[in-house]
């Protein structure tokens, strides 16, 4: 099993990295953070084989904790492991302002250093990591991430203030981060060395901020966002993680009359619309057709009938369902269709639609299944 040291644990990478690692049978972990004894630091660092140095400083009250939080924890670290005699494996997150010339830069830049260092003479591995703007679930808002601030204040209805809507951000997720960190855990070759660029994405942050409210607005609108790239799935789960516990359930608008109730559900430009419905015993519904329209019917509880006739036909199709068979009746064009509540209970329905409904093309047509002569 092997012992892994993880600095910083309770910070945004910091928490995310625990997560994953204490779920593997493989890891024995140790975590220390700020309020760790110095005791604790010296024996983790005594046992670690793999050190994942997290902990750093990046929005001080003072323009010196920038070194001492970062370029002066560095070296402390080392000299602990120089005088217990260990040379770990270190996993050290940098940062992409290491390039530049201000004080958080120079700090993290002389934290590399010190690490090369260290790897020089002791024989160490050293990988650093310069990380670019991390996004994701657990990430503080209002302090130095814009999109967990942008997550937070949108989620509460609270105001996004956005001076140049036009600039640009690469934006990482941080399961990105936590696969490589992962990886990590196999031996490497020993020395120092700057890991490839994580994977990010360019955008603007009129569009992040665009692309957040839409996910608000979800709620009232039905309209699902699409979420068929990688990066909207990472921002629409991270959106999600900065509601308040009482903001996780909503309710839909229900209409309701002497059948029943329907509510909508889901809308989606590229899937179609979900709505489902409670009807009363012995209620029958439908007795239309789509010309283009395609459905989807699914009984989640009680027992159904439904009847299809193709419009130019005589012949009536017939499908009994019941809500523990969780069986689907596909609905073609050009087939008028019912479906008859003939059990005991509410018949509760799942319908989906292969188009949202528009009001001013209803694509929806009266015509009785059965023919009445």
């Amino acid at each position: 099993m092997s012992e892994i040291l993880v600095a910083g644990a309770r910070g945004f990478v910091g928490r995310n990295l625990c997560a994953v690692l204490r779920r593997m049978e493989s890891v024995q972990l140790m975590e220390i953070d700020q309020d760790s004894t110095r005791e604790d630091l010296e024996y983790f660092l005594s046992r670690a084989e793999v050190f994942f140095h997290l902990a750093g400083v990046n929005r001080p009250q003072q323009e010196m904790q920038f070194f001492t939080g970062n370029t002066a924890l560095t070296e402390d670290y080392c000299t602990i492991l120089k005088r217990v005699g260990r040379a770990p494996k270190i996993v050290f997150s940098s940062s992409i302002q290491a390039g530049q010339d201000n004080p958080y830069g120079m700090s993290k830049r002389l934290a590399e250093e010190t690490l090369r260092t260290f790897a020089n003479k002791m024989g160490a591995e050293c990988i650093v990591y310069r990380l670019k703007n991390l996004f994701g679930k657990w990430c503080r808002p209002n302090y130095n991430s814009v999109t967990a601030t942008f997550c937070h204040n949108i989620a509460h209805g609270l105001p996004v203030h956005i001076s140049n809507p036009a600039r640009e951000l690469e934006l990482t997720y941080i399961d990105e981060v936590i696969s490589v960190f992962v990886a990590e855990l196999q031996p490497g070759r020993p020395g120092f060395r700057f890991a490839p660029p994580l994977p990010c994405t360019r955008i603007t942050l009129g569009e992040l901020a665009e692309k957040i409210q839409a996910f608000r607005n979800s709620r009232s609108s039905l309209r699902f966002p699409d979420l068929r790239d990688h990066f909207d799935r990472a921002l629409y789960a991270t959106y999600l993680s900065y509601l308040d516990r009482e903001q996780f359930s909503y309710s839909l608008e229900v209409q309701s009359d002497q059948r029943g109730s329907l509510a909508e559900f889901l809308k989606s430009s590229s899937l179609g619309q979900l709505f489902v419905s409670s009807t009363n015993p012995g209620v029958t519904r439908g007795n239309h057709y789509h010309h283009t329209k395609a459905e989807k019917f699914l009984v989640l509880h009680g027992t159904a009938l439904i009847r299809l006739r193709q419009i130019e036909s005589e012949e009536i199709l017939e499908y009994r369902l019941c809500g523990e068979d969780f069986h689907v009746v596909d609905i073609p064009p050009g087939y008028t269709h019912t479906i008859e509540n003939i059990g005991e209970d509410d018949l509760v329905t799942l319908f989906w639609a292969s188009e949202v409904f528009d009001p001013d093309y209803p694509d929806t047509y009266w015509e009785p299944v059965q023919k009445v002569n």
